[in-house]
């Protein structure tokens, strides 16, 4: 979804399997049924139908057989040749039910996530990588990208449920040469789902906590079908929170799931998807100044009861600003063998959205214009005072996209090439209807899908104040060559991908525009090595190319319906972001110690930010232009193999992003150049400690994110701030049909600090400035995230 619903809103990692002593592969079978969330599935499972004669002997310390892993499961050794950092199941398992990919990445170097409620219910969150906001980073499920189709933006809440993750991955500096995504100078969060158990079986948890929150969660494995090697698993939770700082409550249901075969040497093929629905309560952002002033209650908060006569004439009543949205992803990542050094990966996809992110507003009787076409009609509406009515004023977003990514990967002697080709084909609608306001606050039809609960004119037309549909298409083409050299200790990766993407628009509010098209053609050109001083010691080097087209709110004008005036004016000829990103680093993976430093470098022409704008009463996404900027950092991350028991983790960034350049303004010239890139901070810090015997286990961390800069005048910051969570639980032996039954409590920002966790909508200067050219540039305040409060959850959980 890609309206403020949805912001208010390699090497692949080898999964351990570890035993005390030597085993059958028939009794690794039967210990990877679908027993535990807890438990980790292999990322490449043996045959389902053994030889009964095959053995294998597997050693590995306590800790780790029982499925404590490296930092808690915050650190994985790397052999990719770039960075990467992972959250695997352990840190995953033990973490509140409800958290989002981005909560649970909030750890990893370089991440910086604003939530506006605890539990991860509310879609009005935000991820930044190395200062880089979340549309600009690509979200990738098994091959099939997450992105909203029209904003890049990731919504965490639709992606999955935590329990079915086997893993999350950052790559904080670029994207894989073959991940279908368009945006990802941010980096890639990579999303990989458990596969099914070979056993039937299953896993179901309940929870409750803070702020009436109740969460339910079954999943049910099929084991192998009737001997075909078909195994699968389905899931569904039910989860819902009332508004912690507010009136209101958010309801979300999810159902999830795999359908997976594998056979022969290395083919696989599988279905999934996620369906998603919810409806959501809205945590206005505030200004710093009302910040100071009420901090989280009274005036920062929407009204709970409808009060047609109070400042804001009733438009400010919660039930007004409810956002249902329902999604649907499905993909069918197929890796076929086709010879002995060929292999066929195509990933289809298919997937649907439909919301409504709506907002209180007013609306004249008479003197109404749809587009630049006055209109006679005089309308007659409850909750009118003085000629204006208060109204809900809906924004619809209806998109559809399908694609597929396929690719040929053939090896020979030391060189592996890939060839590939990315198809992906969006249609999205979008349209501004609006829905009156009982004189009790009611609104018909929260979806704002009825055509007969809307707002229509003597003509049987809808009044609308916004109405267009895009098509949207990428063909991208790629080769590569991934080289091993001296017995794989030094790899090289060389790659190129052209990516042509257009939009074809029309715009359908009378007006002087009507078609809406736009062209991209870009070269991505790419190089990496990563080379092996011994088993322990490595270092790396990457430099990568990305770009991205501006969000699909700068093809259109924008009306205002009770002028005709243009509110907002189309550019369709504002340049795509282009950005080089350099990569220097050096990784150790000892006995004992796991841990990486990485140097970042990253040159942006034509920096699109992301901010969010008023549209006739709705709040919708847009970007602005930020002219060039450079980002130079460095990331550090160190963990520890299980000792006694115990796991620390330890990861921090040093972040120095500014302005290449003036940007333009009111006619003049900000004097921006030199000054910190928004959304930058200079310092972040995680630290983690997490205690695993098998039955008692804990995890304590704390995160520091420094001051941000709000402003490209800098002349308005938020200032820095540091949470804490808590997690400890104990789990059972089994019990009669019972598998490792659970009891755990978490405990969420355990200092209650009620701070601003990020910026909604920069701006260029929050107060009056002088131009180069000697005008006076009025200021604009910008909007923060108040970020969640404490919380805590009790969970139980059983495998079966």
């Amino acid at each position: 979804m890609s309206v403020s619903g949805g912001i208010f809103r390699a090497w692949r990692r080898r999964s351990a399997f570890v035993l005390c002593s030597a085993v059958s592969v028939p009794a690794l079978l039967l210990s990877s049924g679908g027993a535990s969330a807890e438990e980790a599935t292999p990322s490449k499972q043996v045959s389902s139908r053994p030889s009964p004669t095959e053995h294998i002997t597997v050693k590995a310390a306590p800790d780790t057989a029982s499925g404590h892993q490296p930092g808690g499961g915050l650190i994985h050794p790397q052999q990719s040749v770039k960075s990467v950092s992972t959250v695997g199941q352990d840190f995953i398992s033990k973490q509140a039910p409800s958290a989002t990919a981005y909560q649970l990445a909030s750890m990893l170097p370089g991440a910086n996530v604003a939530t506006s409620d605890p539990f991860g219910f509310s879609p009005q969150t935000n991820l930044t990588v190395r200062g880089l906001n979340n549309d600009s980073i690509g979200y990738v499920l098994e091959g099939m990208p997450l992105n909203d189709v029209a904003y890049y933006s990731g919504y965490p809440s639709q992606f999955a449920d935590a329990e079915n993750y086997q893993e999350i991955a950052l790559a904080q500096g670029s994207a894989d040469l073959d991940s279908p995504v368009l945006n990802a100078a941010g980096g890639l969060m990579n999303l990989s789902f458990r596969d099914p158990g070979f056993k039937p079986g299953g896993y179901t948890s309940i929870s409750y906590g803070s702020y009436d929150t109740n969460r339910e969660f079954i999943r049910l494995d099929t084991g192998e079908l009737a001997h075909t090697g078909l195994r699968g698993f389905v899931s569904y939770s039910h989860g819902a929170s009332d508004n912690w700082r507010g009136p209101g409550r958010d309801t979300r249901q999810h159902v999830d799931f795999k359908l997976l075969k594998e056979w022969g040497s290395g083919n696989r093929a599988s279905l999934l998807g996620s369906w998603n629905s919810t409806i959501t309560s809205y945590y206005p952002q505030v200004t710093q100044a009302d910040f100071k002033a009420y901090g989280v209650s009274g005036p920062n908060n929407l009204a709970k009861h409808y009060d047609l006569d109070n400042a804001n004439f009733g438009t400010d009543y919660y039930r007004l600003w409810r956002a249902p949205e329902r999604t649907l992803y499905l993909g069918a990542p197929v890796r076929l063998k086709l010879a002995d050094h060929l292999t066929l990966n195509v990933t289809p996809y298919a997937q649907g959205a439909y919301g409504n992110v709506p907002g209180g507003s007013q609306l004249a009787q008479t003197g109404l214009w749809s587009g630049t076409q006055a209109l006679p009609d005089t309308l007659n509406l409850p909750s009118t005072q003085d000629g204006y009515a208060t109204v809900r004023a809906d924004y619809t977003q209806r998109s559809y996209r399908s694609g597929f990514n396929a690719s040929l990967d053939w090896k020979t002697g030391w060189n592996d090439f890939v060839f590939g080709y990315w198809y992906d084909y969006v249609d999205d609608t979008e349209k501004q209807p609006f829905t009156a306001v009982s004189e009790s606050g009611y609104a018909a039809n929260i979806w704002g899908a009825r055509d007969s609960s809307l707002i229509h004119l003597s003509n049987g037309n809808a009044l609308l104040g916004g109405s267009n549909h895009t098509i949207a298409q990428t063909n991208a083409l790629y080769i590569g060559d991934h080289i091993s050299l001296l017995h794989d200790r030094l790899l090289i990766d060389a790659g190129f991908k052209e990516v042509m993407f257009t939009r074809n628009g029309t715009n359908n509010m009378p007006g002087p525009q009507y078609r809406a098209n736009t062209n991209s053609a870009e070269p991505l050109p790419r190089l990496g090595v990563r080379y092996r001083i011994d088993q322990n010691h490595q270092i790396f080097f990457n430099a990568t190319t990305n770009f991205r087209a501006p969000d699909e709110t700068a093809l259109y004008d924008v009306y205002d319906p009770s002028t005709g005036e243009v509110s907002t004016n189309a550019n369709t000829k504002v340049k795509n972001e282009y950005s080089i990103s350099e990569e220097l680093g050096y990784r150790y993976a000892g006995r004992f110690l796991i841990g990486s430093l990485t140097l970042f470098n990253y040159n942006f022409t034509n920096r699109q930010i992301q901010t969010l704008i008023s549209q006739n009463g709705a709040i919708v996404e847009s970007t602005l232009n930020a002219g060039g900027q450079t980002s130079r950092g460095v990331d550090v991350e160190i963990g520890t193999r299980p000792w006694h028991h115990w796991s620390p983790y330890f990861s921090g960034e040093y972040l120095h992003a500014t302005i290449d350049n003036d940007l333009a303004s009111g006619g003049d010239l900000l004097p921006t150049r030199g000054k910190i890139a928004v959304r930058s901070p200079s310092l972040q810090a995680s630290a983690g400690l997490s205690y695993d015997d098998g039955h008692f286990f804990g995890v304590a961390s704390v995160r520091y994110t420094g001051h941000q800069f709000a402003t490209f005048m800098n002349d308005e910051r938020i200032s820095d701030h540091t949470t804490g969570d808590l997690a400890f639980g104990y789990r059972f032996a089994d019990a009669v049909h019972l598998q490792r039954p659970a009891l755990r409590m978490n405990f969420i920002n355990i200092t209650n600090e009620h701070y601003l966790s990020g910026i909604a909508d920069p701006t260029f200067n929050a107060h009056d400035t002088t131009g180069r050219y000697g005008t006076t540039i009025s200021g604009s305040s910008p909007d923060y995230y108040i970020g969640g409060g404490f919380a805590a959850m009790f969970t139980a959980s059983t495998g079966f």
